[in-house]
């Protein structure tokens, strides 16, 4: 069983044109190495000019040389060295299992890293950090209405993650307020191609071999419905949607006590229904039996009287009420 399939819309594509590739990145020690080296670099410069005091000479064991003055040239290459640490130890991060960063430079996107463990990436490259763990969201109680214009509350568990890091990032503002109104908008067609209960005189009680009417209390056929339309509406922002089911249709509280005497009403007038049927069999079955084995003599009034007795009788058995006549 299936749930009646909306009219199928075009779903628009989302920018940016560019799928999800690796991004340039170098493991962490390569950073640490420069950094280092910068260093080194920038600390024999002091002492080849003489700028190392004495006594830190000493402490070092180095050799002392007299200071003469900085240049211009020593200048630069110390400011050059200051960058190069700066550049070194200011690309250090660390990834997170789970997490994946977006690089871009300048609006343009670089590539992403899903790599873990300490790297490397250029400080110069903008980073924004993208959750790429399964994930559910649970909702508040939604409103809805069904194929009848009732009006509902439905809560919906949605399992999803990120599967394009660049589309989730930069194709939409907010990738999770985007799924949260797509679940809204996709609840709110495919709940009403339903009534929320089989309507009254249905006979809600319909055995295997019958086929039942088919409402929204089919969580697994509603679910399949929800899940394949937001699939289809998430995919062009890279979010990828496993399974969206309700976890809870109830009428909205306004109506709730309305359509609660209602379905007691329509259970107990199927059980009268069926009380009724039953004694009525059970009666003709008795008078028929009295009359064909010669039990009994009965002219119109005598059956009439007979009937009515046994009536009232087998219907009081069977917990119907008595009504006066």
């Amino acid at each position: 069983v299936t749930v009646p399939a909306p009219a199928r819309r075009t779903v628009p594509p989302a920018g940016p044109e560019p799928a999800e590739r690796p991004g340039p990145v170098l493991p962490g020690w390569a950073g640490v190495a420069g950094g280092a080296a910068a260093l080194a670099g920038c600390a024999a410069l002091l002492w080849w000019t003489g700028a190392v005091p004495p006594s830190a000479a000493d402490m070092l064991g180095l050799p002392y040389r007299p200071y003469n003055g900085i240049g211009l040239g020593v200048w630069a290459l110390l400011a050059l060295g200051v960058l190069a640490v700066l550049f070194s130890f200011g690309g250090l991060c660390r990834g997170r299992v789970g997490h994946a960063w977006v690089l871009t430079l300048f609006g343009d996107y670089r590539g992403s890293v899903r790599r873990t463990g300490l790297m490397w990436v250029s400080p110069l490259l903008l980073r924004r950090r993208v959750d790429v763990r399964l994930r559910h969201w649970r909702s508040e109680p939604l409103p809805a209405v069904d194929a009848n214009g009732t009006a509902l509350r439905v809560v919906v568990l949605v399992v999803w993650r990120i599967s394009d890091t660049v589309r989730a990032a930069l194709g939409v503002a907010d990738h999770e307020r985007y799924l949260r109104e797509q679940v809204e908008s996709a609840m709110a067609r495919v709940l009403s191609r339903l009534p929320a209960d089989a309507p009254a005189g249905s006979g809600g009680d319909c055995s295997a071999g019958e086929d039942a009417p088919m409402t929204l209390r089919d969580a697994e056929a509603v679910g399949e419905a929800l899940t394949g339309m937001l699939s289809e509406h998430c995919a062009p922002v890279g979010v990828e949607v496993f399974s969206a089911q309700p976890t809870r249709i109830e009428y909205a509280p306004e109506i709730a006590a309305a359509m609660l005497r209602r379905r007691v009403a329509a259970i107990d007038a199927r059980h009268r229904d069926a009380v009724l049927t039953s004694v009525v069999d059970a009666v003709d079955d008795m008078v028929h039996r009295l009359t064909t084995r010669g039990l009994v003599e009965l002219d119109d009034y005598d059956r009439k009287a007979l009937v009515k007795d046994l009536t009232v009788a087998f219907y009081t058995g069977r917990g119907g009420p008595v009504e006066g006549p």
